[in-house]
């Protein structure tokens, strides 16, 4: 009969074989279940289609609504579900390394998990890729399709309602702060809210003029990403400069085009602007989040005339491109 140490020694051994091979044949099975049942595009794009769909079939000419949500190592790049569907128009190729490849064999209610490969997109990027992205890795990309169009002009209808509502929603949201604040603002137009601190007794900044201002910019939080008056309260540092646009026309983000009318020279207030009319889903980055609502405190310092041509560069709100904007 053996001692109670070599039984001990016996079990001992025995359990190391045994989590060994557990170990081993989990490896091989998660190995064997990974990206199980996908297919491969013409480019080498991985995907699934989930047919959970009983609407019509997709074919090349109509244009589709989806939901989407992109990841990169788990980490999340981009999603409608915080802003609206995207549209797409369905042909019979699609672009390359993308589920565009994939639309005609899917039914409206379908769902669609995909892989895109960084080494196959950057093949045919000529602009470079994302920084995010690294040789050898993948991005994922999940959609469902909830309807799809028979024309451009029933897509753009549809396109045009999710951008009013999502408005619609964001200036509530501005609402709710400014009655929380007890801010006696008003709303121009369905776009932004003005507080007038001081209207000024200069020229009105009508559509067409130059309009030069001061600015500060923070969110609703109150934390400061722009000013050309205070550089403490910049996030990408410039000179303290006036920041000059054309009023309803070019030059800086839409809600600001709009609000500036309301102004005259030597006029000071609050501008609160909604993201769709500011920055949108893609934000300004570092400075400014994805759809986040914005607050400018401004002073109108001149109005005139477009000169023929504007001597120098112009500086730019806040921090990149001045035009971006729904």
């Amino acid at each position: 009969m053996p001692s109670k140490k070599m039984l001990y020694n016996y079990n001992k051994h025995t359990m190391k074989k045994t989590m060994l091979l557990l170990t081993v044949m989990s490896a091989i099975l998660v190995s064997s279940c990974k990206n199980i049942g996908f297919e491969k595009s013409k480019t080498g794009m991985e995907y699934k289609i989930f047919g959970e769909g009983k609407g019509k079939q997709l074919k090349k000419g109509d244009f589709v609504k989806f939901d989407y949500k992109i990841t990169y190592n788990d980490s999340l790049i981009n999603s409608s579900y915080s802003f609206i569907p995207g549209y797409d128009e369905v042909d019979s190729v699609g672009r390359y390394h993308d589920f565009s490849e994939v639309l005609t064999k899917m039914k409206v209610g379908d769902s669609l998990v995909c892989f895109q490969f960084v080494d196959s997109l950057a093949t045919q990027n000529q602009f470079g890729m994302p920084p995010y992205m690294k040789k050898g890795g993948k991005q994922k990309m999940t959609i469902k399709i909830l309807d799809a169009f028979e024309g451009r002009e029933l897509a753009v209808t549809d396109y045009q309602k999710e951008i009013d509502d999502f408005k619609n929603t964001e200036l509530k949201v501005i609402e709710k702060y400014l009655a929380t604040k007890k801010i006696n603002a008003r709303k121009i137009g369905d776009k932004v809210y003005v507080e007038m601190l001081s209207e000024g007794t200069g020229p009105v900044a009508d559509s067409g003029k130059l309009v030069g201002i001061k600015y500060t910019g923070y969110n609703l939080e109150g934390m400061f990403f722009d000013s050309n008056i205070d550089s403490t309260k910049q996030i990408q540092k410039h000179d303290l400069q006036p920041f000059y646009f054309v009023a309803k026309q070019e030059g800086a983000i839409v809600g600001m085009l709009e609000a500036i009318t309301q102004f005259k020279q030597g006029g000071k207030g609050r501008i609160f602007i909604p993201s769709i009319l500011a920055y949108g889903p893609q934000g300004n980055p570092p400075a400014i989040k994805p759809n986040e609502n914005l607050i400018f405190d401004i002073e109108v310092i001149e109005v005139k005339d477009v000169p023929q041509q504007p001597a120098g560069p112009n500086p730019m709100m806040p921090g990149g491109n001045p035009n971006r904007g729904q």
